[in-house]
């Protein structure tokens, strides 16, 4: 009985700190998408001629979207603001990532495989079902809205 005791009084206090980890996911594909959406910004011309090289249809069109995608990615996730909207574009983002660069590499990510991409569409896909926790304006969005019914 007391084992019992403690395992529920433990699971009450992860539920009041699941933001925690929420956070930090959010974070951390934010730091993540950072470098790719700077260096995309920093050359986008580049970036639409590879595009054209590796066969993605529009290059230019995409390349602008995948830009857009993960910069506006990288400001959203930092502040928890449209978390679950924006996971959807960046995960797509992933999957043509996965599709036209990395699934021919395998899945280590030291050959650059598609293993980081893999995990990234994970992360998104918890951020997607349960939100973007306490510690962010999706949150504090929720909570108006709740009291203004």
């Amino acid at each position: 009985m007391k084992i019992r005791t403690k395992y529920f009084a433990t699971v009450a206090l992860f539920n009041k700190v699941q933001w925690l980890p929420l956070l930090s996911l959010r974070l951390v594909l934010a730091y993540g998408f950072y470098g790719p959406a700077k260096m995309k910004l920093a050359n986008i011309a580049d970036i639409a001629s590879w595009f054209e090289e590796i066969g993605i249809p529009l290059p230019h069109v995409n390349a602008y979207l995948a830009t857009g995608t993960e910069v506006l990615g990288v400001v959203l996730l930092a502040l928890g603001l449209g978390t679950r909207l924006i996971a959807i574009p960046l995960i797509v983002t992933m999957l043509v990532a996965i599709a036209t660069v990395h699934w021919a590499n395998g899945f280590e990510a030291g050959n650059n495989g598609f293993e980081i991409p893999l995990y990234y569409i994970a992360m998104l896909l918890v951020l997607l079902f349960f939100g973007a926790g306490k510690l962010s304006i999706d949150e504090l969005l929720t909570r108006q809205y709740k009291q203004a019914k």
